[in-house]
């Protein structure tokens, strides 16, 4: 078996890269890394197999070892994600799986590869003792977290009755978050009319159309969205990301398209959610802007007092119940019925860095800290 250094750099250097916003490299999808988990699984006692969500792109969902024809036990999950942001820009080569003064280099070091080796070998060392646990602990890699998270949506829908608990692989410094923040992403229009620039009055300019709108909604609709509150996470944001309009400057341009993200609060969610704050402000504002795109990952916010997030915490006294401003697959998972947290070695200060790694002590404790898990069901 290889030991957890040797095995993150092997799954470095599978590129995994996922295909959507800019990847940076024709070497995307999730394929190729899923054929080797399967493998690895099997090989090492579990009964694994691939269920595609989109071509070429599948989950890999790994049952634990049991004995005798069925499996009734109460089951949980270790989930990491098995995609990674796009290379560009980065400063080495982003498969290399390199080590260096104590580091692992690469894409996916830190997120989340680094965490899904902890967790592999982890299970691997204690094989042995899964089929005995009074709990099936099961692994589950998740294509497209990086994107629109639509391996972890596929997923809840199918297995969603059957799993108590998952703990998502991410990089928190072995800190439990429990809550974090979800994010409606809003794809705003204007329209106007067109004309020569030398007769701006003839036209009807799109974009200052849309400025004026995202000036008014910065400055009224944000402070509206700040009164829904968490104790952990404090307040719903609001961030102008994207404004494009025009063809040439000598055009009154007809046309203009932003991009918003907001990030919410679970009392947003629980008031309608971010879309449907923004659809209200249109229409109150009357403001001659549409939305034609809207997408939604959920909060999460699952209580610290959930006996498995209880266990974790007395199987390794060292962590604690965080809040995080990011979102994850752990909150589609806990928004369809499974109780879910993210948990796993490094830190997010190095996921989708130019020059991304995990430290081989971080990398090695949380083989130890998921080691301690799983033992504390004995």
């Amino acid at each position: 078996m290889k030991n957890v250094v040797e095995l993150l750099q092997t799954l470095i250097r599978i590129p995994s890269v996922n295909s959507d916003n800019c990847p940076g490299t024709d070497l995307v999808d999730e394929q190729g890394m899923a054929d080797f988990l399967v493998q690895y699984l099997n090989e090492g006692g579990f009964t694994a197999f691939q269920e595609e969500v989109l071509p070429g792109r599948p989950n890999v969902i790994a049952r634990a070892p049991f004995h005798g024809d069925e499996d009734t036990r109460p089951r949980i999950f270790l989930g990491p994600h098995s995609d990674t942001v796009g290379v560009a820009g980065m400063v080495f080569d982003p498969f290399c799986g390199d080590l260096v003064d104590g580091k692992v280099l690469g894409r996916g070091a830190s997120d989340t590869k680094g965490p899904m080796a902890a967790m592999l070998v982890a299970l691997m060392e204690n094989v042995g003792i899964l089929a005995d646990l009074p709990v099936a602990i099961d692994f589950v890699a998740f294509m497209d977290e990086e994107s629109g998270q639509l391996g972890s949506r596929d997923f809840v829908r199918r297995y969603g009755g059957e799993y108590e608990f998952a703990i998502a692989g991410e990089p928190t410094s072995l800190d439990v978050v429990n809550v974090n923040k979800g994010c409606s992403w809003l794809t705003l229009e204007a329209r106007g009319r067109a004309a020569h620039s030398s007769q701006p009055e003839q036209g009807e300019n799109a974009i200052m159309i849309m400025a004026r709108s995202l000036d008014l909604m910065n400055r009224k609709l944000s402070n509206r969205l700040a009164t829904y509150t968490h104790p952990v996470l404090g307040h719903s944001t609001l961030n102008v990301g994207t404004l494009h309009g025009g063809t040439r400057p000598n055009i009154v341009p007809d046309y203009a398209v932003a991009e918003l993200d907001i990030r919410m609060t679970p009392s947003l969610m629980d008031a309608g959610g971010g879309g449907s704050m923004v659809k209200a402000f249109i229409d109150e504002m009357n403001l001659p802007i549409v939305i034609s795109g809207c997408h939604e990952n959920p909060p999460m916010d699952t209580s610290e007092d959930n006996a498995y997030v209880q266990r974790i915490l007395g199987a390794w006294p060292g962590s604690r119940c965080v809040g995080a401003p990011w979102f994850s697959d752990a909150a589609h998972l806990s928004s369809g019925g499974i109780a879910s947290v993210c948990v796993g070695p490094g830190s997010i200060d190095q996921a989708h860095t130019k020059d991304e790694f995990i430290l081989v002590d971080d990398l090695e404790e949380g083989v130890r800290f998921f080691s301690a898990f799983i033992r504390s069901f004995q």
